[in-house]
């Protein structure tokens, strides 16, 4: 169903194109002052809940020289996080500090008891979540047990109980008034930085001790990356903190493995976007801690020069070339699984769990968001948990708007006591674990939920147009514009029109894209190459008018930048008047 965005209220004044006018009436700005992106609009770190308590206890730590473990999470936003924490507390005057990262497939996720008992071979005085530790009840009870004082970073959504830990800073928890609640746990450790520099300050901690004061918004760039890589909402809090990691990036102040990284990608970082730390940045960080260690990712963060950065970076380019086939391949199998249970049955149910045995943990969440987006229903994808629980399956599920995944998950444990072993996650995406024979249980418990959220009926998959685009704006000038407009992301998105072409040429490539040429019906002396990527189903190879929905892009090949659509969906419906 293709639904045309409204604008949200009237014009407002100032000089701007207008189509960039139209494009932020339609996403709900209603005055330019909210599209000023100055670190002077960021939401107050004090509004935090718990950042005081954070505060004395990581000044506890320094005066009292305790050795600092950082916890972390194996993917881009725990990578990320990670890196600020470890640079910014260096620059504070910590010399005692660590981290450790999780294996996914010995320990799993999150601050554990036996990831307590691993980290007690360190030594640590304090240990620091980033990007986990909301959930972790146990974890954080044995380290109460071992003697060891802990404190929780974190943006995932919290349990009915919350972990005794000595300080939890999280927006999501009970009783925080911090208004952007959508904050990456990249961002909420930043936030903890910014804090702790100004109670430093404060004290006059850097004059004393002969140290210079620590511009944090070096590190914006990390935060970007992270936030991008989380899919956050795009409030204009996150906004701020993407479109100045961005800034800094095109200026050439970013980290040398984040230039590293946009390299190995094929990406530039002089023009860089937040699609590009999306598809470029992110997969390439987020591959290690699918396949191997995401200590690989944090190192290529941290390091200082361009040799190692770059060395580090072609690894992690190699692991996510291997990434990309062990998905393609599940990708095939799932498809199978999809097709197998729709000759089975009348109707595909309203939630879908697949499970393959020989299917690699750390690519599921990918298989189920493939799934989803092609079936427009919630998906979770199964696999073995390895030979530590060799009775036990991982899942990783991805939603869409309508069924909150976690909570369902919440309501099957309560109905099923003992069928969820962990769960964990947000409205769009969450992880379980479960026994291996009771997936027939939990594949039906899953629908059943999906049926009662989402109600008879399964809901069409809609895709949001900011309606046509007048023919004298197909140009090169006019996608820059839009591509810089930004930063786009997840509910502040990329603008999408839509139209009827003339098909003047068509050219199929590795017989899975299109590249067309077209002219807008209504001006069809001006032609301008599209391309559609993954076509699966081609409406008819003899149109000569199709209707579209699109992207305006900036298409660079061999130094030279053309004009170019990228199709999101070839429309067969009748577009409205």
């Amino acid at each position: 169903m293709l639904i045309r965005r409204q604008a949200s209220g009237p014009d407002w004044s100032g000089e701007m194109h207008p189509l960039l006018r139209r494009v932020y009436s339609q996403r709900g700005v209603t005055s330019s002052a909210e599209l000023d992106l100055g670190l002077a609009n960021l939401a107050p770190p004090e509004s935090l809940k718990g950042m005081d308590q954070a505060v004395d206890l990581l000044l506890a730590a320094l005066h009292g020289k305790w050795k600092i473990l950082l916890v972390g999470d194996y993917d881009a936003d725990g990578a990320t996080s990670c890196a600020v924490a470890l640079n910014a507390l260096h620059g504070f005057g910590f010399d005692r500090l660590d981290y450790i990262v999780p294996n996914r497939f010995e320990f799993g996720y999150g601050l554990t008891p036996a990831i307590v008992k691993l980290a007690c071979a360190r030594d640590p005085n304090l240990l620091i979540t980033v990007d986990n530790g909301i959930s972790s009840i146990d974890g954080v009870a044995a380290a109460r047990s071992a003697g060891l004082r802990t404190l929780v970073t974190d943006h995932h959504l919290p349990a009915a109980q919350l972990p005794e830990a000595d300080a939890i800073v999280n927006p999501n928890q009970p009783g925080c008034e911090f208004p952007a609640r959508h904050t990456a746990g990249v961002g909420v450790i930043f936030y903890v930085m910014l804090a702790l520099r100004r109670r430093l300050r404060e004290i006059n901690w850097f004059a004393d001790e002969g140290l210079p004061e620590p511009n944090l918004a070096e590190l914006l760039d990390l935060v970007a990356v992270g936030t991008v890589a989380d899919v956050v909402s795009f409030d204009r809090n996150n906004r701020i903190l993407v479109q100045q990691g961005l800034r800094r990036i095109r200026a050439g102040r970013a980290r040398p493995g984040i230039r590293a990284l946009l390299k190995a990608a094929g990406r530039n970082p002089v023009t860089a976007v937040a699609a590009d730390l999306a598809f470029g940045v992110a997969p390439r960080l987020n591959a290690a801690g699918r396949l191997t260690d995401m200590s690989t990712g944090i190192e290529c963060l941290l390091a200082e020069d361009e040799h190692s950065a770059g060395e580090l970076a072609r690894s992690l380019d190699e692991i996510n070339r291997e990434r990309r086939e062990i998905q393609a391949e599940m990708d095939e199998q799932a498809t199978e699984l999809v097709t197998e249970l729709t000759a089975s049955m009348q109707e595909l149910p309203a939630g879908l769990c697949l499970y393959e045995p020989g299917w690699h943990q750390g690519v599921v969440g990918i298989v189920a968001s493939r799934i989803k987006d092609r079936l427009h229903r919630p998906v979770i994808a199964f696999a073995k948990n390895g030979e530590n629980s060799p009775g036990e399956l991982k899942g990783s599920g991805r939603s869409i708007r309508g069924f909150h995944i976690r909570d369902a998950l919440e309501a099957i444990a309560g109905r099923h006591p003992g069928l969820v072993t962990r769960f964990g996650g947000h409205a769009m995406a969450a992880g379980l674990s479960l026994a291996a024979d009771r997936f027939g249980e939990f594949q039906a418990a899953f629908a059943e939920e999906a049926a009662r959220q989402l109600g008879p009926g399964q809901p069409e998959a809609q895709l949001f147009s900011d309606g046509p685009l007048e023919p004298q704006w197909f140009s090169l000038e006019i996608a820059r514009l839009l591509r810089n407009a930004g930063p786009w992301g997840k509910d502040f998105p990329e603008p999408v029109f839509d139209g009827r072409f003339r098909l003047r040429r068509q050219q199929p490539l590795k017989e899975k894209h299109l590249r067309m040429t077209l002219s807008p019906l209504e001006a069809q002396e001006v032609q301008v190459e599209a391309i559609a990527f993954n076509v699966e189903d081609w409406p008819d190879p003899e149109a000569t008018e199709i209707s579209l929905a699109y992207r305006l892009d900036v298409n660079e090949f061999r130094g030279e930048r053309k004009l170019q659509l990228v199709v999101e969906r070839f429309l067969v419906e009748t577009l409205p008047e």
